[in-house]
């Protein structure tokens, strides 16, 4: 599961009922009454008694003690017990698109883990359940059951003993849409299986199935043990339009023609899973063939698109040779499907043999030219090692599938890319993680939550990929993939829990490692360090670090670190380790230095205060080898107001080897004339840019720095390049030409963009159409806005939104329907956030305001929520 957002969203933990203090200090003072005996003793819950002379704030600090150690017993979450285990699942199904139901037959063959037991209980969620039998060799029994439309508990005739084994076969029929509800940031709905046009009713959109079954959805749509630390294998019998494709996890074995427009095709999974990576796909999908070694993968997406699907997944084999090489394990399944879905509730799924994406990567060929979508292809990919090979046993270990396949991202990075652009990423991850503990801050295995559904943060996805980095540079590089390997085959399709990867690195590398595993994994929040160096003996630089997180919340840590610095061009460093508050450390250095630098790879996962200067932060920028090094030092030079060492820093950035340094460097050079006035060889060198770079982001970057300060000295260079096979670099050419006209561009001039449905094409477009006060073009609008998705749509939902809000005549009140739907309806936060922000034109409406504040009392997501009563609230005091 990929996660799509970095807001944060908060844990509610379970809170007791505060009674009046004094009568709740008088009641938990008193002593247990004396029962007289009797027969049938009454029980009484003794209550613990306060020390004689404790004030009332002593007091306050008991309770809320005895509180919170009450609550750790009561909001424990144990893994699921194991009273059954569901060894193998015969599914028989077929779909009603008119009524989106699940019309099954499930065939589950079932033993006792260790107890004798003489019921089953299974998953079932929303089912109209019909005939439930036990069948035997002779004869089908009938069975009884209870059914609360949540879970059917089955009794069986005789009792069943631990290596016994159970057919039983249920008649049903499955309703996904009854009872929908919140998800999470990384999975919105919890559906379980999803008809999308299923009557093929919208234009352009395509009827399809897909499911998603994580956390605990899958029992939507077929009945089963919905928890992690269960494994069968499967046997899929999908009827389905025999003008559509079925897809499903392992191998297709047979389609079988029943008449009259169907199809049966019949999956067979026979290496046990996890019940909630089970998964289907349904739709009229075309395919890219490829192969690694011998095992066949498919792309599969939207016909008209297989060129794009080619492009954009084309790194699928060099990934699967790359990973099965540093882990020491091949891919261990049979085959590996990749599929494009329309309004998936996620960013991706991870399902075994069959990843299933959001239409983001539904690209045609020319889209697919800047296609950086890398990451979340190998997210998912690496999953199939760590999540579907090894499963966590539960969601309070769910980082030992996630922070996994966030490192791929960096892992895949570092070794097509390079190590500067897997910093960087690294960087963004651990941002995303700072960003989230502001509001929270919990163990990254935890196992007190209110949701399974909120383990899908920050902590569980970013932190965790940081953690794995520092556990490799803690080990070492050798130790650590070994360590890996071990972990996956003492593992090997087994749940697994944190424990069992402390033990696998202990065993390869003979080292305790309880330390780092308790602080970072069975802990919370990080480490703020300020340094400070003394260089008033430059051959032996004194080092002091401070450890000044608040020691309530927040442990002290102890953090392995290197220093480093540069002698003439040459680099040096030691290692330390930080195991107090404060700390001091001598670096013997011998040589003269100016300047030291603590933890220049950014290999630490803490918020860093060095006692740097401007000169400092220059200094950085031009000595170090690390990408990440010197884009820290160009990012704080933006902040630290010294322009004239921020303009040199610029200069050099625009020819760094970095790329994200050349771009940084052009986007200070936006909105800051004065610094071409100051140097005119600055123009020279963005315009080299232009049309030497091999980089379409670096290129696009350019023609905006040209756009902003030249527009009009550069019109042939923009008109020049609005063909440009990069959809980047013309969708700049573009506003760069719009822009070189100074207002005097005919509409008839940009007619021919009108088509255009690439939203960086799309937006200059409209942005040309409110600047100029072009009318009539409400249906261009209403068009573009069902045609766009993903960044595409949030981006053009506000122009959407000023454009009615001008024209109300050209349909106003369809757009603000069409807005105020999304705001409620819309999966993808960022899509009901844009909508938002459009239906802000729209306020002076009273009606338009109150529909848009009985939404927002709606709204699940707490980030989400918190930032529209912001807004809402702010417009009450203005009313």
């Amino acid at each position: 599961m990929i996660q799509m957002t970095a807001t944060p969203k908060n844990i509610y933990q379970k809170c007791s009922i505060w009674l009046p203090m004094s009568i709740l200090l008088a009641f938990i003072s008193c002593k247990s009454s004396q029962v007289e005996s009797s027969p049938e003793p009454e029980i009484t819950q003794a209550q613990p008694k306060l020390q004689d002379g404790l004030s009332s704030s002593d007091s306050l600090e008991f309770v809320q003690l005895l509180r919170a150690r009450e609550s750790a017993i009561l909001d424990y979450r144990e893994s699921f017990p194991k009273d059954i285990e569901v060894v193998h699942v015969d599914l028989d199904l077929s779909f009603d698109f008119a009524n989106q139901s699940v019309i099954g037959v499930a065939r589950l063959l079932l033993t006792p883990h260790f107890y004798s037991t003489n019921q089953v209980r299974l998953d079932a969620k929303d089912y109209e359940m019909g005939r439930i039998s036990l069948i035997q060799e002779t004869e089908n029994v009938k069975l009884s059951y209870q059914y609360d439309g949540s879970e059917v508990r089955i009794y069986l005739p005789d009792e069943i003993d631990r290596g016994d084994f159970i057919l039983l076969e249920l008649n049903y029929v499955a309703f996904p849409n009854r009872n929908p509800t919140a998800g999470s940031s990384a999975i919105t709905d919890t559906k379980g299986l999803y008809f999308i046009d299923p009557l093929d009713t919208i234009p352009g959109k395509p009827t399809m199935i897909w499911t998603q079954g994580e956390t605990e959805h899958n029992s939507k749509w077929f009945p089963m043990v919905d928890r992690p630390n269960q494994r069968f294998t499967q046997d899929f019998k999908l009827t389905v339009p025999d003008s559509m494709l079925s897809l499903s996890n392992g191998v297709l074995k047979s389609q079988e023609n029943l008449g009259n427009g169907l199809r049966k095709d019949r999956w067979v999974m026979d290496i046990p899973h996890a019940p909630y990576l089970a998964a289907l796909a349904i739709g009229n999908f075309g395919k890219v063939e490829d192969t690694w070694r011998e095992t066949p993968l498919g792309y599969y997406v939207e016909k008209g698109f297989e060129a794009g699907a080619a492009e954009v997944f084309k790194n699928t084999p060099l990934m699967l040779e790359f990973f099965s090489q540093r882990l020491g394990v091949e891919f261990p399944w049979p085959k590996y499907d990749q599929v494009v879905v329309r309004d998936f509730v996620s960013g991706a799924m991870e399902n075994t043999t069959l990843s299933i994406f959001m239409d983001d990567l539904r690209l045609d060929e020319r889209e697919a030219i800047d296609s950086e979508w890398d990451y979340i292809i190998a997210h998912e990919l690496f999953h199939q090692w760590f999540g579907d090979y090894v499963t966590t046993e539960s969601w309070a270990n769910l980082t030992l599938n996630e922070a996994f396949a966030n490192y791929s991202e960096y892992l895949w990075n570092e070794h097509h890319y390079g190590r500067d652009v897997a910093d960087l990423k690294l960087i963004a991850e651990t941002e995303n993680y700072f960003y989230e503990a502001q509001s929270k801050q919990e163990n990254l295995i935890r196992f007190s939550y209110e949701d399974a559904e909120d383990m899908f943060d920050s902590h569980s996805y970013s932190k965790g990929g940081a953690i794995l980095h520092m556990l490799r540079k803690v080990v070492g590089d050798e130790a650590f993939f070994e360590s890996l390997q071990l972990y996956l085959r003492q593992n090997a399709l087994q749940s697994v829990e944190v424990h069992d990867l402390r033990l696998a690195f202990e065993e390869v590398t003979g080292r305790d490692l309880n330390w780092f595993f308790n602080q970072w994994f069975l802990d919370k929040g990080h480490p703020n360090l300020v340094i400070q160096a003394d260089y008033s003996q430059p051959e032996n630089i004194l080092l002091s670090v401070y450890q000044t997180q608040d020691l309530v919340p927040t442990r002290l840590f102890k953090i392995p670190f290197e220093v480093s610095w540069y002698v003439n061009g040459q680099r040096k460093a030691k290692t330390f380790v930080l195991e107090r508050a404060f700390q001091q450390f001598a670096l013997q250095n011998a040589d003269s230095v100016g300047l030291v630098y603590f933890d220049e790879k950014k290999e630490i996962l803490a918020v860093k205060s060095p006692s740097f200067t401007p000169k400092d932060w220059y200094t950085q920028f031009l000595e170090s080898e690390f990408g990440v090094g010197r884009y820290e030092a160009l990012d704080s030079l933006k902040e630290a107001g010294d322009e004239v060492l921020l303009q040199r820093a610029i200069k050099e950035g625009l020819s760094d080897s970095f790329t994200a340094i050349q771009e940084a460097s052009l986007l200070a050079l936006i909105g800051t004339p004065d610094y071409f006035l100051n140097d005119a060889s600055l123009e020279e060198t963005v315009f080299d840019l232009v049309i030497q770079s091999k980089d379409n982001s670096v290129r696009s970057t350019a023609l905006d720095v040209l756009a902003a300060n030249f527009a009009e000295k550069y019109g042939s260079t923009f008109k020049l390049l609005l063909n440009d096979p990069s959809y980047l670099v013309a969708g700049s050419a573009l506003s760069g030409w719009i822009a070189s006209e100074g207002g005097n561009l005919e509409p008839e001039a940009i007619k021919r963009f009108e088509q255009e449905d690439n939203f960086r094409l799309v937006i200059p477009v409209a942005e040309y159409f409110l600047n100029s006060g072009v009318i009539g073009k409400g249906e261009w609008f209403q068009e573009k806005v069902r045609s766009l998705s993903g960044d595409g749509l949030y981006y053009f939902l506000g122009y959407y939104g000023e454009y009615f809000s001008r024209n109300p005549s050209e349909g106003q009140e369809e757009a603000v329907k069409f807005l105020l739907k999304k705001m409620e309806k819309d999966s993808a936060v960022a899509q009901r956030l844009g909508a938002f922000q459009a239906l802000l034109g729209f306020v002076d409406d009273p009606e338009v305001l109150a529909e848009m504040s009985r939404i927002a009392g709606l709204e699940q997501d707490d980030f989400v929520s918190q930032y529209f009563q912001y807004f809402l609230s702010s417009l009450e005091v203005e009313n």
